[in-house]
């Protein structure tokens, strides 16, 4: 293991932050609110960031997929526990595990607060607590890669560890400048919705927390109604738009807009994702229209909540733990499928759906007609048998993780519905889940114990359980790679 590769990373990623820390401290300022939260968690997190880079300044040797790992599962961890502090030092959420539940929630874009009322939270600490999802939903490795100079060959290992979904790749010959396109991307979608909510009445705090929110696919509400609150049609769909939008691999607006190619119209993931969106959004529609006085009104609403929970953002503009059981049942399913690979949305991701569906099928055939030669293909190209055996390692793995939390969590006592979808919505980084923790509950309601394997549930769904696992793997940490 190369340590002082790994420090050097750490120290990286703590002087960004600090960095990062600056705005929400301005925010404050603006509003004439007490800065000195945002000034003493700067200054530990360039202490932090020079204790680090000391072992790590002359750093030599090449970074290995382990390095690449373990460097990614610190990165987030470190920034999570510097990034509390804000809410402990201003006040807003005084319990340092609390604290921490909020901002692993904040980075990895799921949305799950133990904050019963936000509004009262002062403006600077809301500014951090959405400003976290736009900053998490792209990946901080991502945007150190996009900022800092750093070596090809090694960002190859973090961008492969962080980048959710089965495959990865480059956009251009350079990582670097990969890492810069998607940014690019990233932040003129979030600047053209901005301005969107800034026509639509928001004022420009509401508007760009929104589209932190959204962007990230996080939903961290500004309101205690959250999107609910604006009480606006328009409101509704531009946001609602812009959710799926997000929940798009990035990859296919890079082959569209940039090489201004329509192949990435073509990906069969895309062509389930929105199938699966029209689908449920008017079924939904059907189920609920005597709630909402016909099939109109409602489309309005379970489009809106469709395109929340499947790209896992968590944004709500009703309450939908008191829709009927098959909204409800099948909003749970979109929140175990997720949004698409490569994109800023959570959850298993469509294009393992596809694939394990098509390796489904293809051993089906197998036993039909043994003499027959069926290969697994997504868009048109073959899948190595590597691809598909990680396909079903990764749900094996997320099966077990989130059984063992079930299980842990359950001791508290709280209804089955409470504690499975607390689960479910924490490992695929959605935020409210049903009953307790409904659109109209928080998190607030678990121990310290379970907000943290909570956490640990964020984190491995963020970051695909793999890089955190490695921090556990036996032989990791030797000095041999």
């Amino acid at each position: 293991m190369n340590y002082r590769i790994i420090s050097s990373i750490l120290s990286r990623i703590l002087a960004i932050e600090a960095g990062l820390l600056l705005l929400p401290l301005a925010v404050a300022g603006i509003y004439r609110e007490n800065v000195l939260p945002f000034v003493w968690t700067v200054a530990l997190c360039l202490a932090g960031a020079v204790a680090l880079y000391l072992p790590g300044r002359k750093h030599t040797g090449a970074l290995h997929p382990r390095e690449g790992f373990v460097s990614v599962a610190l990165s987030w961890l470190v920034i999570s526990l510097f990034g509390a502090l804000p809410f402990v030092f201003s006040g807003a959420i005084p319990n340092y595990i609390s604290a921490l539940f909020e901002i692993i929630s904040g980075f990895t874009t799921t949305g799950a607060s133990v904050l019963p009322e936000v509004e009262p939270v002062p403006k600077g600490v809301l500014f951090w607590r959405s400003f976290s999802h736009f900053v998490g939903g792209m990946g901080v490795l991502v945007f150190m890669m996009a900022v800092l100079p750093t070596d090809d060959e090694h960002s190859m290992h973090l961008l492969r560890a962080e980048v959710p979904g089965p495959v990865k790749g480059k956009l251009v010959p350079k990582m670097r400048d990969t890492a810069r396109v998607l940014y690019v991307i990233y932040l003129v979608m979030t600047l053209v919705e901005v301005v969107l909510l800034l026509v639509g009445g928001l004022s420009l705090f509401d508007a760009l927390t929104t589209a932190f929110g959204t962007a990230g696919t996080g939903g961290f509400g500004v309101r205690n109604a959250s999107i609910g609150a604006y009480d606006s049609a328009y409101v509704d769909i531009v946001v609602g738009v812009f959710m799926m939008l997000f929940g798009i691999n990035f990859n296919l607006y890079y082959i569209v807009l940039v090489k201004r190619s329509l192949k990435g119209l073509k990906s069969q993931e895309l062509g389930v994702y929105l199938l699966v969106i029209a689908a449920s959004t008017v079924t939904i529609a059907l189920n609920i229209a005597h709630l909402y006085g016909g099939v109109l009104h409602a489309l309005r609403y379970s489009f809106f909540q469709v395109s929340s929970i499947i790209t896992t953002t968590g944004f709500a503009t009703a309450d939908f733990d008191l829709w009927p059981s098959y909204s409800r049942g099948l909003l749970v399913l979109l929140m175990l499928m997720g949004a698409c690979a490569g994109s800023t949305g959570g959850g298993t991701k469509v294009a393992r759906l596809v694939i394990l569906g098509k390796a489904i099928w293809s051993e089906i055939k197998k036993m039909l007609f043994p003499r027959s030669v069926s290969r697994v293909s997504l868009d048109g190209e073959p899948l190595e048998a590597d691809a598909i055996h990680n396909t079903m390692v990764f749900y094996m793995l997320y099966t077990l993780i989130a059984l063992g939390a079930f299980l842990l969590l359950s001791v508290e006592g709280f209804d089955l519905e409470t504690t499975f979808t607390s689960v479910i919505s924490c490992l695929s980084n959605i935020g409210p889940g049903l009953a307790l923790v409904g659109p109209t509950g928080n998190f607030s309601i678990w121990s310290g114990a379970s907000k943290l394997v909570l956490s640990l549930c964020m984190l491995l769904g963020r970051l695909e359980i793999f890089p955190v696992i490695t921090l556990f793997a036996s032989g990791v940490w030797g000095r041999k790679s």
